[in-house]
Formats: C-alpha cells, sequence, structure tokens
C-alpha cells in the first residue's frame, strides 16, 4: 500500500506542474502569433503605403540595417560594448548597495539617516549626473560604467535596509532565545532572508544599469548601442534605431532570464506556486 501511495503522491505532484508548463507553452504560443500578426501587418503597412515608412521604418528596413551591421561588424562590437558597460555598472553598484544595506542592520541607528541619502541619490535624474561623470572619468567605457553603477546603486541599498528591516521576528527571537551572536544572525538569517529580495532587486536594476550605460553613450561616446542610435537617429535611419531597441530589449530579457536562473539555482528553499 505504500509503494502505491507514494506513486499516487508522485502523480499528483506532476500534475500541476505539468499543468503549468502546458499554461506556459500556451501562453508563450499566443504571445508569439500575436508578435508575428504585428510584424507581418506593420510590413504591409508600409509596403503598400499606408504609413509612412521613412517615419516609422519597417521589419524589412530593420533586417536590411542588421545585415549591414552584422556585415560591418559594428552592430557586434556595439552590443558586446554595452553589454559590458551594463553588466560591469550593475555588478558594482548593486553589489555595493546590497552589501552596504545588508550591512547597516548593525547599526539600525545610522541606516535610518543613510537610507534617507539613498532615497535622495535615487530621486537625482542620472541623465543629469551624465556630463559630470564624463568630465570626471572621460568618454571612454569608465564613465558609462560609473553611470551604470549610480543608477543601480540606491536602488539595491533601499531594497537591502528594506529586507533586513522586514525580518520574520519570530526567527530572530528565537536566535536571541539561543544567545546567539550578531554575526551568526546576520549569517543564518538575515543574508538567507534577503536574499528574495536581492534578485528582485537585480532583476529591477538590469533596466537601470542599461539605461544607465545608454545615456552615457548618448552623452559622449564613439561605441555602443547607444551611441548607434543617437547617430541613426540624427540621420533620421528609423530602421537602425529600432535594431537598436530591439538589441536592448533582447538584451535587458536575456540578462533577466539569467538572474531568474540564479535564483532558482540558489534558492532552492523558495516556494514554488
Amino acid at each position: 500500500m505504500s509503494d502505491i501511495a507514494a506513486v499516487q503522491t508522485g502523480v499528483t505532484r506532476r500534475r500541476p506542474r505539468a499543468k503549468r508548463i502546458k499554461a506556459l507553452g500556451a501562453t508563450g504560443g499566443a504571445v508569439t502569433l500575436i508578435m508575428v500578426a504585428l510584424v507581418v501587418l506593420w510590413q504591409v503597412s508600409a509596403g503598400r503605403g499606408w504609413i509612412n515608412g521613412q517615419l516609422f521604418g519597417s521589419p524589412l528596413g530593420i533586417y536590411k540595417s542588421a545585415v549591414i551591421g552584422l556585415t560591418q561588424g559594428t552592430l557586434v562590437s556595439d552590443t558586446l560594448t554595452t553589454l559590458y558597460e551594463t553588466v560591469l555598472g550593475l555588478v558594482i553598484g548593486s553589489g555595493l548597495g546590497i552589501a552596504l544595506g545588508l550591512l547597516l542592520w548593525f547599526v539600525p541607528r545610522v541606516s535610518g539617516v543613510t537610507e534617507g541619502f539613498a532615497v535622495i541619490l535615487n530621486s537625482i535624474p542620472k541623465i543629469a549626473l551624465g556630463p559630470l561623470i564624463v568630465i570626471w572619468f572621460g568618454s571612454d567605457m569608465t564613465s558609462k560604467v560609473w553611470l551604470a553603477g549610480i543608477s543601480t546603486f540606491a536602488v539595491a541599498m533601499i531594497s537591502s535596509c528594506a529586507a533586513a528591516r522586514e525580518v520574520d521576528r519570530d526567527l530572530l527571537n528565537l536566535f536571541l532565545s539561543f544567545k546567539a551572536k550578531p554575526a551568526m544572525i546576520f549569517r543564518k538569517l538575515i543574508v538567507p532572508g534577503a536574499l528574495p529580495w536581492i534578485f528582485s532587486t537585480l532583476r529591477v536594476n538590469i533596466g537601470f544599469a542599461l539605461i544607465g550605460a545608454v545615456v552615457g553613450e548618448y552623452i559622449a561616446s564613439q561605441a555602443g548601442l547607444g551611441h548607434e542610435v543617437f547617430v541613426a537617429g540624427s540621420l533620421f535611419d528609423l530602421n537602425t534605431v529600432w535594431l537598436g531597441i530591439i538589441i536592448l530589449t533582447l538584451m535587458a530579457t536575456l540578462l533577466s532570464w539569467i538572474v531568474q536562473l540564479a535564483e532558482n539555482r540558489i534558492i532552492s528553499w523558495k516556494t514554488k506556486r
């Protein structure tokens, strides 16, 4: 009877998972069909003159721009440049923000003041800091990495402070009842409890890091997708502009997927619904 029960339990557990996979596949298929239909409608409208192809571009024009960029090698180099700036800025800015936000748990009186400064920093439009960063660090990759890092630092710090503050009080009291030292509480309770917040922050910060890098490339750069889009826009080459937007979107999606994969691997205890 125990073997039969175990088999029934396994089947019961697999059914919700199979339903989730089936639902996900159906959703993905519907989204794909809608996207294909929109692209076809866009191309037909541009080809037949229903919309101004010079003003709105066209899928065929975007494809031709991609072929030219790949042939000349500029598309790959610009994509790798922006990807490098974004990832490095994300790692540095978010890493420092997360570390500082969690460490402030040891000094709760300072935490509130520091968090207030972080809120002020986060409210400053990063595009306004762009010229200063470029002047201080030059027009090479360094200034773009700084802008990407600054764009992510405050958000990571605020989120980490909140994560440390919202720790389960019952578990904290349990640790305290066993006379656990602050270092052990931090290592065994605060950091593991903050992991879901940290990964959520990283997913949000991907967009901020990308914006920071692209803004830096807009202001002063000789490479990168931001520079390519800026030049194409100045020349009214809307197809290249659309190409840059599409690649930036795919880049953000890929980075988000990587973060999600890392979260699923690291937070193995997280409940899956």
